[in-house]
């Protein structure tokens, strides 16, 4: 399965990579599915996840989000991730839309997203309920997992680190989680050792487009944006077609907040994989499996077959 990869243009300036992956049909039967991936991640982990998709009917096409994978970095330390606000990354997928989506097809494509990826994607059908087919998300980002500390706590941290200037610090830890030297025990995404080796061999084989982990100004940013996805009124506006993946030992976000926003979807199916890591797609088998049975019952109920 071949990736090729191109650059685009946000109207703030910011130069974003994409891939694409056509799998051989110059006409795919089921039009596009736009890979939509999580913080710190780049487009090159989907090649398995695409080549799926692409036997499934779909052509494929991936971004990366400003300041990771290959796209332009926005601080001086590129392991660091930064962001303003969440409106940031809007324009980076409404840019996608137009430029590589809208170039593929001209029908609504749908969206596989994962973790910050699928929190994006919800704020976009939010403003713009016709942009996509449909979505399926793995363990969108609802709501932070806090690892032990109180929620309220962590926000006051992380508001008073804003307030006193130091936005684009590490937020604390994060700094020695370099992807590039971490050992299989030490991750928190994935059970599956091969999967977590084969992207480690793609760190290794290309270390400029990793990233180690947000600042507390890209927290802060997370957070007004998380408090603005859970609001009242604002998931019932929902009403595209969602299926919904939560895992049942995320330690990244938190899967029982995912739980309670898509009861709250008009429109959403909801699973649970009691065994899987945050990162659904990169699990193991068994776990992928389940996954792809329930995402080709929902695109056949929404898209029809291939």
């Amino acid at each position: 399965m071949n990736l090729e990869t191109g650059f685009i243009s946000t109207p703030d300036g910011i130069r974003l990579r994409y891939g694409t992956w056509r799998g051989g049909a110059p006409i795919p039967p089921r039009g596009t599915c736009a890979i939509l991936d999580g913080q710190t991640e780049f487009l090159e982990k989907y090649g398995e996840v695409a080549g799926e998709l692409c036997a499934r009917g779909f052509a494929v096409a991936a971004l990366d989000w400003r300041g990771q994978g290959g796209s332009q970095r926005l601080l001086s330390d590129a392991r660091k991730a930064h962001i303003r606000d969440f409106t940031q990354y809007d324009e980076d997928l409404k840019t996608f839309g137009t430029n590589v989506l809208g170039a593929i097809g001209h029908k609504p494509p749908l969206a596989l997203a994962h973790s910050m990826g699928a929190h994006i994607l919800l704020r976009t059908l939010h403003e713009r309920p016709d942009a996509f087919a449909g979505a399926v998300m793995t363990a969108p980002m609802i709501e932070a997992d806090t690892r032990g500390y109180p929620a309220w706590l962590a926000r006051s941290v992380c508001r008073a680190q804003n307030a006193l200037g130091f936005s684009v610090d590490w937020v604390w830890g994060l700094k020695n989680r370099d992807p590039l030297f971490m050992d299989f025990k030490d991750n928190l995404v994935t059970s599956d050792p091969e999967r977590f080796a084969r992207t480690q061999a793609m760190l290794a084989a290309n270390p400029e487009i990793r990233l180690t982990g947000p600042s507390w100004g890209w927290f802060e940013a997370a957070y007004r944006s998380m408090a603005q996805i859970t609001a009242p009124g604002y998931a019932e506006a929902i009403t595209t077609p969602i299926l919904i993946l939560g895992a049942g030992r995320d330690r990244i976000v938190k899967t029982s907040a995912i739980r309670e926003f898509a009861k709250r979807l008009p429109n959403a199916t909801y699973l649970e994989f009691a065994d899987a890591e945050h990162e659904i797609l990169m699990e193991n088998d068994s776990i992928r499996a389940r996954f792809w049975k329930a995402f080709d019952e929902f695109t056949g109920r929404i898209l029809g077959g291939a």
